[in-house]
């Protein structure tokens, strides 16, 4: 079970790395790339939507919302494309080269706390004084 395990997280990581390779690539369709670069970039980022020292949620996001966003965007790309960026990310990863960082992803994070710790706020002073 291990094993099997291990090997899914590695297709998931150099299927991160293929992909933030074919966002970049003109052939990718425009709407792909547009969903690409917000997959990509919150896969990167180096700050959790939900943080991972939150019992049992804190891994939801890379249990499930990764691995979902990866599946959808692998579904859509073109076989040649996709192929061509596997093998990129393939010795990416055999050379020993740093996973690449969002700042974008890390951008996003914070703004999508920022703002649902403005919505909260704005609920609980309205329930307060009312």
């Amino acid at each position: 079970m291990w094993a099997a395990l291990k090997d899914w997280a590695a297709r998931i990581r150099r299927d991160t790395l293929a992909l933030w390779f074919a966002v970049r690539d003109q052939r990718t369709p425009l709407w792909l790339r547009l969903l690409g670069y917000l997959i990509i970039a919150y896969a990167l980022s180096p700050i959790d939507l939900i943080p991972d020292f939150l019992p049992v949620i804190g891994y939801l996001d890379e249990l499930i919302l990764l691995p979902a966003g990866l599946w959808l965007m692998i579904r859509f790309m073109p076989a040649s494309l996709l192929a061509e960026s596997r093998n990129r990310a393939d010795n990416w990863i055999a050379e020993g080269q740093q996973r690449p960082r969002s700042r974008l992803g890390a951008a996003i994070v914070i703004i999508i706390w920022i703002t649902v710790a403005w919505w909260l706020i704005s609920i609980f002073s309205r329930t307060a004084a009312g």
